[in-house]
């Protein structure tokens, strides 16, 4: 019922620490997408005064914690104003949760598990990410203990495990898929894609996928840096001193992967991503609780550069699935995960149409 958009686009001030402000832009539009974070310090105004004032919300959080906060705070008052609140609608975490919904679409039979392994490949200048995402993590890693408070408070129902159970992969491993070493991915593509399937399987009946997330790291070199700059990471984010050190001198700490000026042009033209998907079910009239799998697949998701290029693609694609697939979306407001909100819009099809691409690589026979 608001005014359609005119051939002028209007720039609208607004601050976190001013809720009038916030309240303002609200009251103006239908959806807003915020892209400010760390969104534990400032994402919640913004949350806040867009269910109090009837907009939809989405953003581009990869934090756990604030992404369930949001649901244990908001999501009834947003289901009552019947407005959308949609977290981690960037590379954290469209990628990795509509990837599982790709796959189990073009399984022929029941998917059951799903691991993702995302390779990034820069060019001769290298790539690096701006320091808010450190910053996020720093942070986010340091409240451990508080997000498992917060999951106990909401007090989820368990999802059901459906099939052979999923296997957890060590902390380093070498991946014969790619001839190279693998960690487990340390964004919140897990716990988002958990989400998604614990509401697909509560509200809508459908099988629960159980997934594991892993990024390539490379050879044996790459596994000694990263085990050492890791122990040191985990080490001074313990404590107020060392996470100062650490938000003070990403550079230093990071060995060059987060700076406080974030990539040159030139390094997110010459870098990419593929997430590979390796899924396994059980073929049609098979019974998923009885035996082992007996059919795969594999897929994937690919796309430029994560951070700057990718996000900004799905962040704006989801948007306009929200606006336009507006029949698609579930049938009440609430807080959301993308693959919860957006499994039957077109969001898959406007990806591929924008160079965030999702194909079948293999479907080998039963």
């Amino acid at each position: 019922g608001k005014a359609s958009l005119g051939p002028e686009v209007a720039v609208l001030l607004c601050d976190v620490g001013d809720a009038g402000s916030l309240a303002a832009v609200a009251r103006q539009t239908r959806l807003v997408l915020n892209c400010v974070g760390p969104y534990r310090f400032f994402g919640e105004p913004v949350v806040e005064a867009c269910v109090e004032n009837g907009a939809s919300c989405i953003d581009i959080s990869g934090e756990p914690q604030f992404l369930e906060g949001m649901y244990l705070k908001y999501n009834e008052k947003a289901a009552e104003k019947g407005v959308y609140v949609i977290g981690s609608c960037g590379f954290d975490s469209i990628p990795a949760d509509m990837g599982v919904l790709y796959t189990r679409d073009k399984l022929k039979g029941t998917l059951t598990a799903v691991e993702s392994f995302l390779t990034v490949k820069s060019g001769p200048e290298g790539s690096c990410i701006h320091d808010g995402t450190w910053k996020s993590a720093v942070y986010g890693l340091a409240d451990q203990d508080n997000l498992r408070k917060l999951r106990k408070k909401i007090g989820y129902a368990p999802v059901p495990v459906v099939g052979a159970k999923l296997k957890r992969r060590g902390l380093v491993f070498y991946n014969q898929e790619f001839k190279e070493y693998s960690i487990p991915f340390m964004g919140s593509d897990a716990s988002v894609v958990k989400r998604s399937q614990r509401y697909l399987y509560t509200e809508l009946k459908e099988t629960p996928v159980q997934y594991g997330a892993y990024a390539n790291i490379g050879g044996l070199g790459s596994v000694i840096k990263l085990m050492f700059a890791g122990v040191l990471f985990l080490l001074l984010v313990k404590f107020s001193f060392g996470r100062k050190l650490l938000t003070k001198y990403p550079e230093f700490f990071s060995a060059g992967r987060f700076t406080k000026r974030g990539p040159t042009q030139k390094q997110m033209d010459g870098t990419s991503f593929t997430m590979t998907f390796f899924g396994e079910g059980y073929s049609e009239g098979q019974d998923p609780q009885n035996g082992k799998p007996n059919v795969k697949i594999c897929t994937e998701v690919k796309g430029p550069e994560p951070g700057y290029v990718a996000t900004p693609i799905a962040m704006v694609q989801a948007a306009i699935s929200l606006l336009e697939d507006a029949a698609c979306l579930p049938k009440k407001g609430g807080v959301y995960s993308p693959g919860a909100a957006f499994s039957k819009t077109k969001l898959i099809h406007r990806l591929n149409k924008r160079g965030v691409e999702f194909s079948v690589i293999s479907k080998p026979e039963v």
